[in-house]
């Protein structure tokens, strides 16, 4: 019950937490010359309503408890990267910048999806609506930017290690990660902008659980919403399959050198550190492809609301439990932190 009104607070503060949008866009964009259009100020989310009604409680405790596990985890990797100082790396501040995006990431979408499973008021005003879409575009891109910064660290770690402290010292990290944090806001108000600077009219109705750009796209009128779509579809594009290939580039240049290592131990032991970092980007990639390069077909909106969730819901789930588990360091450090904690005399 706890849980619930903190979600229902979330998601109904939302338009008092991101009021800075709606100066730079408004709804009251001019119409097309001509045509007589009744304005949208606010959009209906279709999301789970049309589900059987007797599973709606069960989908909602499941995915509160993987959102509660989502921030929990990725709040005791960052915990445990600040209280130890042998995580003191610019490969667990690459990790530590990634648990945050994520957090931030699935706090912008999941709250107001849950609320909306248990609720017969799914609308959502139009501020709150381009302030969901900003946030989910900037955490989108940070975290695919983050995604491949960590790759080219494994690269230079691999395959330069004599240079590794000159190429990725702390502070040249952190100016890295500020710089994709700009990044990503840049892209996410851009993005924003020019979506919202459409004329909405006819049907609000928005086929998903979020203000999802596409969804939200096909509600639009107006001779310029094509070009848009074309140009939101192309910038995503390049700067997600842009980041994929320089990870896959720097996993191409890791391999060649992890087959040069004579012994079979050490090319292991070598590998062993990249497996983390390697199965986030398979899960962070693999599941978006599931979503946005499925064939068209007969899929039914509750198939697609489902397949969604794998994105939004599921994937930053698995994260923390992929990095706790996989990488060897993070998770004796995790354990350390939890035998001083629980376990001051036998420590």
């Amino acid at each position: 019950m706890i849980g619930f009104l903190t979600l229902n607070h979330l998601c109904y503060s939302w338009d008092k937490l991101c009021t800075f949008i709606p100066f730079l866009i408004s709804p009251d964009a001019a119409p097309v010359p001509g045509q007589n259009y009744s304005m949208v100020t606010e959009f209906i989310l279709v999301g789970f309503s049309n589900f059987p009604r007797h599973l709606l409680p069960t989908f909602f405790l499941l995915y509160l408890l993987m959102y509660l596990f989502t921030l929990l985890g990725n709040l005791l990797i960052m915990a445990t990267v600040w209280s130890e100082r042998s995580l003191h790396t610019p490969m667990y501040l690459f990790l530590c910048a990634l648990s945050t995006s994520e957090i931030l990431f699935t706090v912008a979408v999941t709250p107001r999806m849950l609320v909306d499973m248990l609720s017969t008021h799914r609308t959502i005003t139009w501020t709150a609506c381009a302030s969901q879409m900003f946030f989910s575009f900037t955490f989108g891109f940070t975290h695919s930017f983050l995604l491949m910064i960590m790759g080219y660290d494994r690269y230079v770690a691999i395959c330069h290690p004599l240079r590794y402290n000159v190429l990725m010292s702390n502070r040249g990290c952190a100016r890295l990660v500020s710089w994709f944090w700009v990044g990503g806001s840049v892209m996410g108000i851009m993005l924003t902008l020019i979506v919202f600077h459409l004329t909405f009219c006819g049907s609000n109705v928005i086929h998903h659980f979020a203000c999802h750009v596409l969804s939200l796209l096909k509600l639009a009128c107006g001779k310029e919403t094509s070009s848009v779509t074309l140009g939101v579809i192309l910038v995503c594009v390049s700067a997600l399959m842009g980041c994929l290939f320089l990870i896959v580039l720097s996993y191409v240049f890791i391999v060649a050198a992890i087959l040069r290592i004579p012994s079979a131990e050490g090319r292991h032991k070598t590998f062993s550190t990249c497996v983390s970092h390697l199965t986030v980007v398979i899960v962070h990639y693999g599941f978006a492809s599931i979503i946005y390069l499925k064939p068209k077909g007969p899929h039914s909106m509750d198939s697609n609301t489902l397949m969604a969730t794998t994105y939004t819901v599921f994937t930053p789930f698995l994260s923390p439990i992929i990095f706790s588990l996989r990488n060897k360091e993070l998770k004796n450090a995790i354990k350390k932190s939890f035998q001083r904690k629980f376990s001051p005399l036998s420590s």
